[in-house]
């Protein structure tokens, strides 16, 4: 990766100091002419900018509240009023303060007069990094930067956390991204530590990441480039369900400015990818017909349908269905092939939502239930012809989409992870049927997660058959996905493939 690469290249969205846009804007999207909300005065004086404090208010939540920014941000923005360059401004700030988190927390460090990091308030903290973002991943002036951060720290904690707050900046503000990361990388000495801080993952993660690539026949001089990968915002990506819309009816209901430059997926013939534009105002997308979905969680779905099965077909079951991008590509495949698609969820408020993605869908296609997927294979066995076993994870391979994940998650989170996904495996090879397939799938590429996981359910079995995923991907694509390595098992990668880093088991029952 070139070090242009590596230090990448810092988004305009045209927004300078004062809250104001530094390019004017035509229309009235938002409360007042201009599509500007009014600027709130802070609790101590001063007024702060409301975008920023959109911002401010989604990190609060994803810090206290253990809330998702993907949730909090847009429905904050409605709220608000705030709209077009507004928005994504505020989208880079939030999302490129929590991707960049442990950058910002290396730099930062070296600018507090020795006052270690862990005894900063994390309110203010939150607001150092959210500055630094501004500073060091944005075009925005440093005086501005530096200016509109302090207000937000002395509206919302204090005027002395705001002195603080600004001596800091400024010391940040002393030199450029590139100087910063050429002293974290002359002054941290250790491979995976050095790795750590200037591409913003836990230590813990960097080693997993490593072993997983060495595991997959992919050299471990990969990593720099998987981390920064992990770094840079996912593209736009819709599913068109078959049966239901095509991609080419998709792109006739994008608008026109946007049409132009969307593409096919790279390897799914039921992916879309678009350069931006908000997905849901698509009458595909808000009809069920299509939705936002990963190319790499459509490639798995498909492998699975397109996967050898012996006999006829009838039933098909999604054991883990929540929130139901699987379900409602499978359930789609299923009603064309005239086939019934169960789909599980043990959450209630996430089987709703599965019912919502898959509402397009034929009603006598698919019946979504709520029930303990470690259960349903005692409860109905043989009872089904293929079986998709999307299972919780670490949620590894999607920190493009959740950057928050990767400061969540700790590796004491494991064992009880792969205790459920080796309940899930087992219930899902007793409820598939001799001849059926079972996918297991997981958005994670650590090795505990993935090949440890299939290893440990089969280990002793001999009436299960591991099948060649790479063959079931050609067969649905028809496509040659390169850097598959030698299988039978399929890791995507965000680096090579540009999906998130999905793992595919297929597995066949004998008897």
């Amino acid at each position: 990766m070139s070090e242009q690469g590596r230090r990448g290249q810092r988004p305009d969205h045209g927004r300078s100091g004062g809250g104001r846009s530094a390019a004017p804007r035509a229309g009235g999207n938002g409360p007042r002419a201009g599509g500007r909300p009014p600027q709130r005065r802070g609790r101590r004086g001063g007024e702060v900018d409301p975008v920023r404090t959109a911002a401010a208010d989604t990190l609060e939540a994803v810090a206290t509240s253990d809330a998702y920014a993907n949730l909090v941000l847009p429905k904050l923005l409605r709220e608000r009023g705030i709209s077009g360059r507004d928005a994504a401004f505020a989208t880079e700030l939030v999302y490129g303060t929590l991707r960049l988190r442990g950058r910002y927390d290396a730099i930062l460090a070296r600018c507090t007069n020795d006052r270690p990091l862990d005894q900063v308030d994390p309110p203010v903290l939150d607001l150092l990094r959210l500055g630094a973002h501004q500073l060091l991943g944005m075009r925005v002036p440093a005086h501005a930067a530096v200016s509109e951060t302090v207000a937000l720290v002395r509206s919302r904690v204090s005027l002395g956390a705001g002195g603080f707050a600004n001596a800091v900046l400024r010391a940040v503000s002393a030199a450029d991204l590139e100087t910063w990361l050429d002293r974290l990388s002359s002054e941290i000495h250790d491979d995976g530590a050095r790795l750590a801080a200037v591409e913003s993952h836990p230590a813990w993660v960097v080693r997993a990441l490593r072993s997983s690539l060495r595991a997959h026949g992919r050299p471990a001089t990969e990593l720099p480039e998987l981390l920064h990968a992990d770094n840079e915002p996912p593209t736009v990506t819709l599913v068109a369900r078959p049966g239901l819309v095509t991609p080419e009816e998709v792109v006739a209901q994008v608008d026109r400015s946007l049409a132009e430059d969307a593409t096919p997926g790279r390897w799914a013939p039921t992916a879309l990818r678009l350069p931006g534009g908000d997905p849901a105002a698509l009458p595909a997308v808000r009809e069920a017909r299509a939705g936002v979905q990963d190319e790499g969680s459509q490639l798995v779905a498909l492998a699975l349908a397109a996967a050898p099965v012996d006999g006829q077909e009838a039933h098909w079951l999604d054991l883990c269905a929540g929130p139901g991008g699987k379900s409602a590509l499978l359930g789609a495949i299923a009603a064309e092939r005239g086939v019934h698609l169960v789909a599980n969820e043990v959450a209630p408020h996430r089987a709703r939502l599965v019912a919502q993605s898959t509402a397009a869908l034929p009603r006598e296609s698919v019946e979504v239930r709520t029930g303990d997927g470690r259960t349903l294979g005692e409860a109905e066995p043989g009872a089904y012809d293929r079986v998709l076993v999307d299972a919780p994870c670490t949620g590894l391979g999607a920190l493009r989409r959740r950057p928050e994940s990767r400061w969540r998650r700790l590796p004491e989170d494991l064992p009880g992870l792969t205790a459920l996904q080796r309940d899930l495996l087992e219930s899902a090879l007793a409820a598939v049927r001799p001849g059926g397939v079972v996918a297991y799938v997981t958005c994670s590429p650590h090795l505990a997660e993935t090949s440890a996981v299939v290893a440990d359910v089969l280990r002793g079995r001999d009436d299960v058959t591991r099948l060649d995923a790479r063959e079931a991907l050609l067969a649905a694509t028809g496509r040659d996905v390169p850097g598959l390595g030698d299988g039978p098992d399929v890791q995507l990668w965000p680096h090579v493939h540009g999906t998130d880093a999905m793992f595919l088991a297929l597995l066949r029952r004998e008897r």
